[in-house]
């Protein structure tokens, strides 16, 4: 598929072709993990996209090794301010809904670790196709966080109650083909992954798009909201996470990449 880019740079590039739409997560040297900038950015390039009548199809993808490895630590690191954590999570939530509730048929293209914030995002485009060497993970755990960005929605309705409880409080990292067992993802690539996604698309286009997206804007709506809600607990219960020690204990672990000694506190 020819695609012409349409910006020079930035956090998250936009590019046409042929009645689709390529959103590009732009910080590889960060493992396209997420921070305020790229969020605003994020947020933007979706509702550009969502109100192009040219586009049909969007694909969503990570440029670098990684699609996106979740939320920057970065900002994890000191608690802030909490006016800032609240436009944070808005932001998270603002990114989320616009992704769910777009009018256009929607695919995460995954390669290599989509994790934690970066998966919550994944799951909510409407097809997930994974290369065979790629991992998954819901793993907040490990910070003593839990799952945002909507992923206790997500996971809750592939999974059910019981399977969602299970990865988020394992944190387990999933390969390709162990995401599409338990149903996370619906499609290992068979060879590359750009092969695979561009024969998804085709046979998108050859379909009536239109009633595809009225099936897709009328179960969404009906789920809307559930996932509202679901976004303003998980909001206001990361910030008690936030305040916790195992938290704490969560991040200065990761930073000195050492085993975190949790208490429960």
């Amino acid at each position: 598929m020819s695609i012409e880019s349409t910006s020079p740079a930035g956090t998250v590039l936009v590019t046409f072709s042929d009645r689709t739409a390529t959103v590009a997560m732009n910080r590889p040297e960060a493992m396209n993990s997420l921070n305020p900038k790229m969020l605003h950015d994020f947020i933007n390039a979706l509702k550009e996209v969502s109100e192009n009548d040219e586009v049909d199809v969007v694909i969503l993808k990570g440029n670098g090794k990684a699609f996106s490895a979740g939320g920057d630590i970065k900002m994890m690191l000191s608690p802030g301010k909490e006016n800032a954590f609240d436009e944070l999570m808005d932001g998270i939530s603002e990114l989320v809904t616009t992704l769910y509730f777009m009018p256009k048929l929607t695919i995460s293209a995954i390669h290599g670790a989509a994790a934690g914030l970066g998966l919550s995002i994944a799951l909510a485009t409407d097809h997930l196709i994974a290369d065979s060497e790629s991992k998954v993970a819901m793993n907040f755990i490990g910070i003593g966080l839990i799952p945002d960005g909507g992923g206790h929605f997500f996971l809750e309705r592939r999974l059910g109650e019981v399977g969602a409880k299970e990865l988020i409080w394992e944190g387990k990292v999933l390969t390709a083909l162990e995401a599409k067992e338990k149903g996370l993802i619906h499609e290992v690539a068979d060879g590359t992954l750009e092969h695979a996604v561009e024969k998804k698309v085709q046979s998108w286009l050859q379909s009536p798009v239109q009633a595809m997206i009225k099936t897709k804007k009328i179960l969404s709506e009906k789920n809307r909201p559930l996932l509202i809600k679901m976004l303003e607990i998980e909001k206001a219960a990361q910030m008690k996470m936030r305040q916790t020690a195992d938290h704490q204990e969560g991040i200065k672990a990761f930073v000195e990449k050492r085993k975190p000694n949790f208490i429960g506190k």
